[in-house]
């Protein structure tokens, strides 16, 4: 039964799992002005109260205006998601099959997602009472600071903002001694906006460009509506000034740019470079940031407030007022594709979300992933090069190691410890890098062979030093050291192979008149950490970098003249078809830590497989032969650019349940799959067939034609919906990066 057309309905997506949206009858004392789309609304939902967002307004529902329950208040007078956010929300829960609430949630910070705050800022504005016009600063003689804050409001009878008043150097505790003696009141007041001046841009003069920077850059100021655009450089090219000169222009038009950067690690040392050189506010958003700073970044970006937004993928999600340029910094990176819950590409995105705005997005990379190469080389996005390294700086030469049969000292070829030695006594820096946390992967037991496995995964656990225990990486077990193998009994218990922890020890102890610097993710938990290391290394100092692909990214060491990748044979032969591609873009990014500065730099490579044809074409050739090659190898395949891929996974305790159930999936698809042409493979086990105790199959679905996914996956979600249990977790994965 419909509900009669009287009835305004409120259609409200929820955070929730489900991809649907609610119906509610709006109050009658509520103007209709503020019920819609993008607004924040309090409704019951069971027996509790969620907030949710306005998807739309009908005024028809499919069930009757009696068993519709009412919304209990709107929360904002102004959209919290503005239209162009929405739009693109819409666009992503379609593409990625997600529910919308969960993706509107995306664009909220957690204070507006889950409590019923107002994100106007509002602040304590201090105010001179009739009883502090008149009193005689005599009787306050005694009392200094009281003195000094009674002036000062006197000067300002209209009031002062709390943060005013502290950068005045007036303290919290002098107010509130004024505020019991009735001198002085406390109100509370919306802060004003406050827009940057657009005539005064600049905090430092630019960097001049180089023919080939300077050619990009006026490439990319022809581009004023939407553009797609891959800024290709070896790295050291000098991409970020590209994109810094970029901004510029961009803010002279006062527009807004968002700046994409893959990593956490990144973002202190990229905000305060960008700080250097912008005069205008810039303000950072990332999941290392308080809710209230999130708060904070994210209403400065909605007013127009801040002139470029610098952060994660979440940033993507951040409302503007003006945008003008998105930027997506190391854009191949695995970093921008969420693998958990809503698993969107802040990368494709940003392209829909430029489009949908008619704005220009940078592409910007010295091994751009081969669906974005293969797009620029197709004529789809402008394609820049950059090939030749900014300043006076000269490429690192590579120098490969066969390490078969060779004496090692600690995994250490005679001739790597010979180049260290003579780096440190030229004062200069060394990088090794390892892209191995801990002591040792393995621990065994030298008599029988045994070591220890994850009881919840398939993996074996890590040993680690500096804590002493066992750990696992993937579901996060831990357990301490045992004494004694648990199938023999023998104490001859060995830890076997290198992580950075054990690597940091070895080399401490064989060079021990030099700091050794370890960088992961054990050594950076703590806020700060990874900055105070990252300046003893710009301090210059002859030192050791170990380090994982933490080190690898967008670090400018300018002293670092050998770098050294002790194990890069694990890549050549991993199961993932993407595993060469994202072992040779690791590879190029890490060497490109070497010879930024005055001095030439060496990468050294050691591996058993010196001759493997993709390693020399990388090493001889470059980065763009050996994608080359890589994409003719997926065109054989009909692997991503040539074919479009989705994962349908299933978890369960019970391994035959998961099975059964994406068989059941896959049948059920079967028919609908001939007649669009899309490949199903599978049911199979994961690369890792059982993690925090849960088993866990995929079931790929393939297709040459995206359009054809896309009608296929819109029949998939019922079909995988009708045919899942309680004791069934599942989930879709569209465009996967990686098949684990």
């Amino acid at each position: 039964m419909l509900t009669q057309p009287s009835h305004t309905i409120i259609q409200v997506a929820l955070p929730l799992p489900l991809r649907r949206t609610f119906d509610y009858l709006a109050k009658a004392d509520i103007p209709a002005d503020l019920l819609q789309p993008g607004a924040r609304v309090k409704v019951p939902f069971g027996k509790r109260q969620m907030i949710g967002i306005i998807h739309s307004t009908s005024l028809h529902s499919e069930f009757s205006a009696a068993k519709l329950k009412t919304i209990s208040a709107v929360l904002d007078d102004e959209l919290a998601i503005p239209q162009p956010l929405m739009k693109l929300c819409q666009w992503a829960a379609e593409y990625y099959r997600h529910g919308i609430g969960d993706v509107y949630s995306h664009a909220l910070p957690t204070l507006l997602r889950n409590q019923d705050n107002s994100w106007h800022e509002r602040t304590e504005l201090w105010r001179i009472t009739q009883k502090g016009r008149l009193i005689g600063l005599d009787q306050l003689r005694r009392a200094n600071r009281q003195i000094q804050a009674l002036e000062l409001l006197r000067e300002h009878p209209q009031g002062l903002h709390q943060p005013v008043l502290k950068g005045l150097g007036v303290e919290r505790a002098t107010l509130n001694a004024l505020h019991k003696k009735e001198l002085a009141e406390p109100l509370q007041d919306q802060q004003q906006r406050t827009p940057w001046q657009r005539e005064i841009l600049l905090a430092e003069s630019a960097l001049t460009l180089n023919p080939e920077q300077q050619h990009a850059l006026d490439q990319i100021r022809l581009s004023n509506a939407f553009a797609p655009v891959l800024l290709e450089g070896v790295t050291g090219s000098g991409k970020t000034e590209v994109y810094l000169q970029a901004i510029a222009d961009c803010l002279k038009r006062d527009r807004q740019a968002l700046v994409l950067v893959p990593e956490i690690g990144l973002t202190p040392q990229t905000l305060h470079r960008f700080q250097q050189r912008f005069a205008v506010p810039v303000v950072s958003i990332h999941s290392n940031l308080s809710e209230r700073e999130r708060l904070t970044s994210w209403r400065k970006a909605r007013f127009g407030e801040a002139g470029i937004v610098l952060g994660t993928r979440s940033a993507l999600f951040a409302p503007f007022e003006k945008l003008g340029l998105i930027v997506v910094d190391e854009e191949h990176d695995l970093s921008y594709k969420q693998q958990e819950g809503f698993r969107y590409h802040a990368r494709d995105l940003a392209i829909i979300r430029a489009k949908q705005e008619n704005i220009p997005v940078i592409l910007g990379s010295a091994t751009p992933a081969l669906e974005t190469l293969h797009n620029a080389r197709s004529g789809r996005y402008l394609h820049l090069l950059l090939t030749r390294r900014a300043g006076s700086a000269a490429a690192p030469q590579f120098r490969v190691m066969d390490i078969r049969q060779k004496a090692l000292t600690h995994g250490m070829s005679p001739e790597l410890l010979s180049e260290i030695k003579q780096r440190l006594k030229a004062k200069q820096q060394v990088l090794m890098f390892i892209n191995r946390r801990g002591f040792a992967p393995v621990l065994m037991c030298h008599d029988c062979g045994w070591f220890k496995e994850c009881p919840h995964c398939d993996h074996r656990m890590t040993c680690h030093s500096s804590p002493a225990r066992l750990h696992c990486h993937h579901c996060n077990h831990q357990r301490a050291i045992p004494r004694l193998c648990e199938h023999c009994k023998s104490t001859d218990l060995r830890p076997i192979g290198m992580g950075t922890e054990r690597l940091e020890d070895n080399l401490t102890a064989l060079f021990p008149d030099t700091p050794v610097i370890r960088i992961d993710r054990d050594t950076t938990q703590r806020k700060h950490a990874l900055g105070r290391q990252l300046d003893r290394i710009a301090s210059g100092e002859p030192c050791i970098l170990v380090g994982t692909q933490m080190l690898a990214k967008g670090h400018h060491f300018p002293k670092v003249t050998l770098v050294a990748v002790c194990d890069i044979d694990s890549g050549l032969f991993a199961a993932d078809f993407r595993a060469t591609e994202h072992m040779a873009q690791l590879l190029i990014q890490v060497a490109g830590r070497a010879g930024r500065g005055d001095d030439k730099g060496l990468v050294f490579l050691q591996t058993h497989q010196p001759g493997h044809p993709l390693l020399q074409t990388l090493i001889a050739q470059g980065y763009g032969p050996f994608a080359t090659e890589l994409l003719q190898e997926r065109r054989l395949m009909g692997m991503p650019p040539y074919g479009h891929l989705a994962l349908i996974r299933a978890e369960s305790t019970n391994p035959k349940q998961a099975s059964d159930f994406l068989h059941q999936v896959s049948v059920a698809l079967q028919a609908t799959a001939e007649q669009l042409n899309v490949e199903i493979w599978g049911p199979a086990p994961a690369l890792m067939a059982k993690k925090a105790g849960r088993f866990r199959f995929q079931l790929m679905l393939r297709a040459t034609l995206r359009p054809n996914l896309q009608n296929m996956l819109r029949f998939s979600i019922q079909q995988v919906e009708d045919n899942a249990g309680h004791r069934i977790k599942w989930s879709l994965d569209v465009d996967p990066v990686t098949l684990d």
